[in-house]
């Protein structure tokens, strides 16, 4: 892929729009003109492109609200917070929940009942927990693999190294499909560092012939886009900033 020259650092918004100064419908307006952009940079289109609201520590209201606007996918981060507001999300019947953050193997059930997607598979374990835990609820789950392409120790995920062993795993399992991979650059102002991390995942996918590809945020997500992002997980540029940890939501769990 040819790509234009280095862009400078800049704010999530491309316009005076902010979080405190325009409606959700506007910040949706705002994201899809960003991604329609990059979309035209590279030469995409924009049915390839699947957002992702990612909605942890916001409440389920904040949820309905978002899917009233026309959003269908969402994005949790933690399976206890997430089973407190799904019993809220009946009657959102058209919405898909993915799983975005590290899963602990003694939640692999509940995930398996919570989510329509998990993106976070990260070892032998939690592949072979998953399977069985959609094989007793007679489903099929779509997973991806998160890999960890940098050093940063609080990053998870697996090493790009053992991939195709995971992948192995997979095709041994009966209920779950890996259909790609996912990953969290380090953090930076510039979305142009995210750049060297997202061309090597997309490497991997074609390497591994995964068609899926979970990378980009708010502030990165359309250089994910000129790299070969089909999911992009954005949530500060279309709610605002997250509610402090003294409101969290949570709920007891099985595990």
């Amino acid at each position: 892929m040819v790509l234009g020259s280095r862009r400078p650092a800049r704010s999530f918004y491309d316009s005076d729009l902010t979080p405190e100064t325009c409606t959700f419908a506007d910040r949706v307006t705002a994201v899809e003109n960003r991604i329609d952009r990059a979309l035209e940079r590279c030469g995409r289109k924009r049915s390839e492109i699947n957002l992702v609201a990612v909605t942890k520590k916001f409440s389920a209201a904040r949820i309905a609200e978002a899917y009233q606007a026309g959003l269908r996918e969402f994005g949790e981060n933690y399976v206890q917070e997430f089973a407190a507001k799904k019993q809220e999300l009946g009657s959102l019947h058209e919405a898909r929940f993915h799983l975005i953050g590290h899963l602990q193997s003694n939640k692999a059930q509940a995930a398996c009942e919570l989510f329509d997607v998990v993106e976070t598979a990260d070892s032998a374990r939690i592949l072979e927990r998953l399977d069985r835990a959609a094989g007793e609820r007679g489903q099929n789950l779509e997973v991806l693999l998160e890999v960890k392409l940098s050093d940063e120790a609080a990053k998870t995920g697996t090493a790009a190294g053992k991939i195709g062993e995971l992948l192995s795993v997979a095709r041994k399992c009966s209920h779950i499909t890996v259909t790609g991979l996912m990953t969290v650059p380090p953090w930076s102002e510039d979305p142009e560092r995210s750049r060297p991390y997202f061309r090597e995942l997309s490497r991997l996918s074609r390497e591994h012939n995964l068609a899926k590809l979970s990378m980009g945020m708010s502030g990165d997500f359309e250089v994910a886009i000129e790299e070969g992002a089909t999911i992009v997980r954005i949530g500060t540029a279309l709610f605002g900033p997250r509610p402090k940890p003294a409101e969290e939501i949570v709920a007891p769990l099985r595990t």
